[in-house]
């Protein structure tokens, strides 16, 4: 048998120390990292705006007559022209023949009219009980990497289509669910920050009222503190491209959060901090306002994170079919568990010493989801995962697609995707990994809502 003898050395051998010292470059000093930072930001907004129209603004594409039919209003082509052809006040979209093109809104529209005029056969309009408050989904885990934010901003933009009314809150001071969503965040009083520094103020307004009584001195605020007693959602809260989701959007001076909230525990104790952004979302009435409200959180347990689940009632958590990520979440739960556990054990101490009844944090549903799936190389691992997991996963597995490529590639979803631009199979395999993952979740969804209007009913 013959053998190959003229391979070539591997990279690393022979390498001239005089030579590499040639390339090496002077030491990086501090100023090194400021250069760098101001590259990557020009960078960052070219790259940004590739998925942006010529005036710097994220536009959402059109649906065509197919599409609606197909995903978003149940009703046959032929049945949809009829209706439009009979109701000239109706949006008639662009174009001419059979296909025409209307935007979400217009889809909107259509749907309220197919609801009120439609059969009754048929869900026009997806589930949503009267006099229930929104279900807060968290997306979470400490492990960067895992499609966690591509998942969040998915799970919005499939339930936008299917016609919720969706907020999404981006907790992670990267920034990147808010520039999916083409959001302008200035500073950090353009984030959630103001909101959570609001809710301690108002704890110390309260214990400062209890202090005068007492006659003890009055607990101060900073100039921070007494800005944020004026902060209100509606001050906050942006509009996107898509007419049904809004946006609480987040910058790098976000994570000054992470160095704050601590030191505000320290000053007053009893200030529950993992309730500020569940007392934020009741008290701005963000809860009735709209259907599901989506938290991007940062990749590690801050305190931030621990609001976001603390808000929760659905926790998702999403992870790759590998070693590393199964480990990761794996201790991330153990985290978790560490974490809620010791704060019930530290309120409830309070609590019982103050004859109050006790709490314990509790979520509807956790689920973790499978991400960037390959099933030619990970049915393996994955289905060890599986076991493992059991039924805290999701049954379906998230696979990796060109069409989710080239979404990310242009800072959007697979949804703003226009479909003229792929291969007809390209885009529907990529439309189906999304689309059965957002199935998974509204049936979580649906589920958890029909559970608590069974409880309401019999109390």
């Amino acid at each position: 048998m013959n053998r190959k003898t003229d391979l070539p050395p591997p990279p690393y051998f022979h390498l001239d120390p005089e030579k590499a010292a040639e390339r090496l470059g002077p030491p990086a000093d501090t100023a090194r990292f400021a250069r760098a930072a101001a590259r990557a930001a020009h960078g960052r907004e070219d790259l940004a705006r590739r998925g942006y129209a010529p005036d710097g603004r994220k536009r959402l594409r059109t649906f065509s007559t197919w599409e609606i039919c197909r995903y978003l209003i149940p009703v046959a082509p032929a049945h949809f022209r009829r209706v439009l052809k009979a109701n000239p006040d109706l949006p008639q979209g662009e174009g001419q023949g059979g296909t025409r093109w209307f935007t979400l809104e217009e889809v909107v529209s259509l749907r309220n009219h197919f609801d009120s005029e439609g059969s009754r056969a048929k869900e026009y309009k997806p589930y949503r009980p009267e006099g229930l408050p929104a279900k807060v989904v968290a997306v979470a885990n400490f492990k960067g990497g895992v499609g966690k934010t591509s998942t969040a901003a998915h799970l919005a933009m499939a339930a936008a289509l299917d016609g919720y009314r969706v907020l999404v809150i981006d907790l992670d001071s990267q920034g990147s669910m808010t520039s999916i969503l083409g959001g302008t965040v200035p500073d950090e009083w353009s984030t959630i920050f103001p909101l959570l520094a609001r809710d301690y103020a108002s704890h110390v307004a309260r214990r400062n009222r209890i202090r005068a009584a007492e006659g003890q001195p009055a607990i101060p605020l900073d100039e921070t503190l007494t800005a944020a007693q004026e902060a209100r959602a509606e001050g906050i809260v942006q509009k996107t491209h898509w007419p049904n989701i809004d946006l609480i959007g987040a910058q790098l001076n976000l994570y000054w959060a992470e160095f704050q909230i601590p030191v505000w525990r320290m000053t007053v104790g009893d200030w529950p901090l993992w309730d500020a952004l569940p007392n934020v979302l009741e008290a701005e009435g963000l809860l009735d306002a709209y259907d599901i409200v989506v938290l991007d959180t940062p990749p590690a347990l801050g305190y931030l994170t621990i609001n976001a689940l603390s808000a929760a009632d659905i926790l998702l958590v999403p992870l790759g079919a590998s070693f590393l990520e199964f480990d990761s979440t794996g201790r991330f739960f153990d985290m978790l568990h560490s974490t809620f556990a010791s704060i019930e054990e530290g309120d409830n101490g309070q609590r019982r010493a103050a004859g109050l009844p006790e709490q314990r944090f509790e979520w509807d549903a956790v689920r973790t989801v499978l991400t960037r799936y390959d099933a030619s190389q990970q049915a393996d691992l994955a289905n060890v995962i599986q076991a493992y997991f059991g039924d805290m996963m999701a049954p379906h597995r998230q696979e990796f697609t060109a069409l989710v490529g080239q979404a990310g590639e242009r800072v959007s979803g697979i949804y703003e995707a226009d479909p003229r631009d792929f291969n007809r199979d390209t885009y529907l395999r990529g439309r189906e990994t999304f689309d059965r993952t957002y199935a998974d979740f509204k049936e979580l969804l649906i589920a958890c809502w029909w559970r608590d209007a069974q409880m309401k009913g019999a109390e």
